[in-house]
């Protein structure tokens, strides 16, 4: 069987705490055959530093030190100096069992569009962890049934069939380079949409693990519970702007169609994040922003015209809100974050 040589990209930005945790699980992948490239993305603390201290330890890791341009722009500087025939991508924070690359590595063809997927595990400060599946089967997709199983899922589900995550996946580096283009720095919440989406659209095959949660995602509840992100509905409107170009560049007539409808589907739970957002984040103008922008003409027009299914009891308020949107209903989803998230 022949062995692929995998760059493993790992965007670090103020990452002191998890760094070590995170490269250790890489240098002791049981797949040896592969660059580890850690890119310092202008951090503050002591992560530039601690990447250099950690080159030291192995010949295969690499630093890039660049300025400070955002997840984007660091995981792209990192495709740019891999030389890899396929791309891994590790979030600083998190860590993968160490068995990880090896045994996905078994499922490629050597096809230069191929994406092979594993599951993950949501790891809690307390502890606790949540195991994470594709909703899509495991199994082995060849482009006829991506067509037709795969494709049409992508978007406008409340659990996506496949993880729209750049990471706990082994990428073909053409599907990454050629789709590259799409994303923009400029979008901070839901990014990896704009490389994965048009790469899972271009797959030739995909395969997803059988119940294999290789990938630890490490969830910090305490710093997102004061988290605000001012700017967050103009990045989902930036992020509808990029998800229609992909639709409009990768399909024609009838299917286009339908997709441009997914993709209006995908923006109303995108939404839900934004109000979310404010009525967690805002204390002080959270209602009037919220009123502002459920009223907007474009979010009525795509309330009336668009149907999503909602399961979740959590996204049913927050789709009550935006097709109803009251002062009423506003103030009951401040009062839902306030429970949640016990402040």
């Amino acid at each position: 069987m022949k062995e692929y040589r995998i760059s493993i990209i790992v965007p670090v930005y103020n990452a002191e705490k998890y760094l070590t945790k995170c490269v250790d699980t890489l240098k002791n992948q049981t797949y040896r055959h592969l660059e580890i490239l850690l890119v310092d993305d202008g951090s503050k603390d002591r992560s530039g530093a601690l990447c250099e201290e950690l080159a030291r330890t192995d010949e295969r890791i690499r630093v890039i030190h660049k300025e400070n341009g955002g997840l984007v722009s660091a995981w792209k500087c990192g495709v740019r100096e891999s030389t890899g025939e396929y791309l891994c991508f590790v979030d600083s924070d998190d860590w993968v069992d160490v068995t990880m690359i090896e045994e996905m590595s078994d499922r490629l063809s050597g096809s230069p569009k191929e994406i092979v997927a594993s599951d993950y595990v949501i790891e809690r400060e307390d502890g606790s962890r949540q195991y994470v599946w594709q909703k899509l089967s495991p199994g082995e997709y060849d482009r006829e049934a991506i067509e037709k199983n795969v494709i049409p899922w992508l978007l406008g589900q409340e659990m996506r069939y496949v993880t729209i995550s750049r990471c706990m996946k082994l990428i073909s580096r053409g599907l990454i380079e050629e789709n590259g283009r799409y994303a923009d720095p400029a979008v901070r919440t839901g990014e990896d949409t704009t490389v994965m989406l048009p790469s899972l659209i271009d797959c030739e095959r995909l395969v997803i693990m059988d119940h294999k949660a290789y990938y630890h995602y490490l969830y910090v509840k305490s710093s997102m519970i004061h988290q605000y992100d001012k700017g967050l509905y103009e990045n989902q409107l930036l992020l509808r702007r990029i998800t229609r170009k992909i639709i409009e560049d990768k399909f024609q007539g009838k299917e286009r169609e339908e997709m441009l409808k997914k993709a209006d589907q995908e923006h109303i739970f995108m939404l839900f994040l934004a109000l979310k957002n404010e009525a967690r984040g805002n204390p002080q103008g959270y209602k009037e922003n919220i009123l502002s922008m459920c009223r907007e003409e474009e979010v009525r027009k795509l309330c009336r015209e668009t149907d999503v299914e909602v399961r979740e009891k959590a996204n049913r308020l927050l789709y009550l809100v935006l097709k109803h949107p009251s002062q009423i209903t506003v103030r009951l989803l401040r009062l839902a974050m306030l429970v949640y998230y016990r402040q």
